[in-house]
C-alpha cells in the first residue's frame, strides 16, 4: 500500500473451461463496490485497483496468477468462483503469506491445514447441501440417484448427501444415464456434473424418456441460477431445484446494489454479483482495520448485501469462516421459466 493506489488481485473464471457467466456477474459485483470505496475516499485516501486474471477454472492458472500478483504487490487477494480452483489458490496465498477472501467457492476443506490470512464469505458445502439434503427429506426423496463427474467437490458433495440422506447410488457415467436411472428405482437425480456439458445432456435425455416421466431432477451446485442455463434449455431447464445464496427480502443496502447491478449485467444479478460485492466490502473493512492480515479477519464486523459479515472459526473448517450467509432452494417456475421460486429456506 505505499503506490498511488491499494491493489486487490482478483481471481475469476472469465472464459470456458470456466463458468465464465459466473465470473462476470463476480467481477461486476466487486467493480460496483470498489466505484463506492473510492468515491467514499479510498482506503487511507488512496483509491482501490482491481488486478483481474482469468482462471478459466484451472488450479495451475490459479497458482500461477496468485505469485505474479505477489510480485505486483497486491494487499490481498479475492475472489474465485470454482471450488478446486479456489483450493489451488489458498494454498499457494497461504504458502506467500497473502490475504485471500474466497467469495465464491464452497468446499469444506479449502485449506489442508488452518490458515490464519484465509477467510470466506460463501457458505461451506456441508452447511449448504445439508439444507438441501433436508429439502429433498422433506419433499419425500429417500432414495437419490447422483450423476457425478470425477472431481473432490463433486465426491465432497455425495459424501454429505450419503450421511443426511442415507440412499445415494452413485450412476455409472460411462454408460447412459438414462437406462442406469430407470434401473435404480430412485425418485430424484442430482446432476453434479459440469454446465454446459454434460449437465444440458442429461437433462434433455432425462426430460424425452417416458420412463422416467416420474424423476426429480436437482442441481445444488446451482447451474440454473444463470440465464445461459435458460437459453440452453428453455422448460426443460425448470423444477430443477438449485442452490442460492440470498435472504428471502434484500434490505435497503442489497436492494441499492441489486438495482446497480441490473444497470451493469445483461441479465439479472445471480447471487454471485452479491458475493463479489460483499468481498470488496470485507476486504475494504480488514485492509483499513488491519492491513488485511490474520489478525484482522475477526475484527471485521461489514453490513454486507445479505446481512451482516462477521468471521469465525468453524469446526472441521481452517479458515476464517463467515457462519453463514442466507440459504435457499431455487428452482425455476415452469410456467415462467424466466422466474426463480423459492422452495425452501435454511
Amino acid at each position: 500500500m505505499n503506490g498511488s493506489s491499494v491493489r486487490i488481485g482478483v481471481l475469476a473464471p472469465l472464459t470456458p473451461p470456466g463458468w465464465d457467466q459466473a465470473g462476470r456477474h463476480l467481477l461486476a459485483g466487486a467493480e460496483l463496490a470498489v466505484r463506492e470505496v473510492n468515491d467514499a475516499g479510498g482506503i487511507a485516501g488512496k483509491p482501490l485497483e482491481l488486478l483481474v486474471r482469468d482462471t478459466a477454472a484451472d488450479p495451475r492458472r490459479a497458482e500461477a496468477a496468485v505469485d505474479e500478483l505477489a510480485r505486483l504487490g497486491v494487499a490481498a487477494l479475492a475472489g474465485e468462483y470454482h471450488s478446486v480452483v479456489a483450493r489451488a489458490a489458498a494454498a499457494r496465498a497461504h504458502a506467500l503469506g497473502l490475504p485471500f477472501l474466497c467469495s465464491s467457492a464452497v468446499l469444506d476443506a479449502l485449506t489442508d491445514e488452518p490458515a490464519e490470512q484465509v477467510a470466506r464469505i460463501a457458505p461451506a458445502q456441508s452447511h449448504g447441501w445439508r439444507i438441501y439434503a433436508d429439502f429433498l427429506l422433506g419433499a419425500g426423496h429417500t432414495r437419490i440417484a447422483v450423476a457425478a463427474d470425477p472431481s473432490v467437490y463433486w465426491a465432497s458433495g455425495t459424501r454429505i448427501l450419503r450421511d443426511h440422506l442415507g440412499e445415494v447410488i452413485e450412476l455409472d457415467m460411462s454408460a447412459p444415464v438414462c437406462d442406469a436411472l430407470a434401473g435404480s428405482r430412485a425418485t430424484a437425480l442430482l446432476l453434479l456434473v459440469g454446465h454446459p456439458e454434460p449437465a444440458v445432456s442429461i437433462v434433455r435425455a432425462v426430460r424425452r424418456d417416458p420412463r422416467l416421466a416420474g424423476i426429480t431432477m436437482g442441481a445444488p451446485a446451482g447451474q440454473p441460477e444463470f440465464a445461459a442455463w435458460e437459453a440452453a434449455l428453455g422448460e426443460d431447464g425448470a423444477g430443477i431445484p438449485f442452490l442460492r445464496y440470498l435472504p428471502e427480502r434484500l434490505g435497503p443496502l442489497g436492494a441499492r446494489v441489486a438495482a446497480a447491478l441490473r444497470e451493469r449485467l445483461p441479465e439479472p444479478p445471480s447471487f454471485v454479483a452479491f458475493e463479489g460485492y460483499d468481498m470488496i466490502a470485507v476486504l475494504a473493512e480488514a485492509l483499513r482495520t488491519g492491513g488485511g492480515g490474520g489478525a484482522a479477519w475477526p475484527d471485521v464486523a461489514v453490513e454486507g448485501t445479505r446481512g451482516p459479515i462477521v468471521f469465525s472459526r468453524v469446526p472441521g473448517i481452517g479458515v476464517w469462516q463467515w457462519a453463514w450467509p442466507p440459504v435457499q432452494v431455487v428452482d425455476r417456475d415452469p410456467a415462467r421459466p424466466g422466474r426463480l421460486r423459492v422452495l425452501h429456506t435454511g
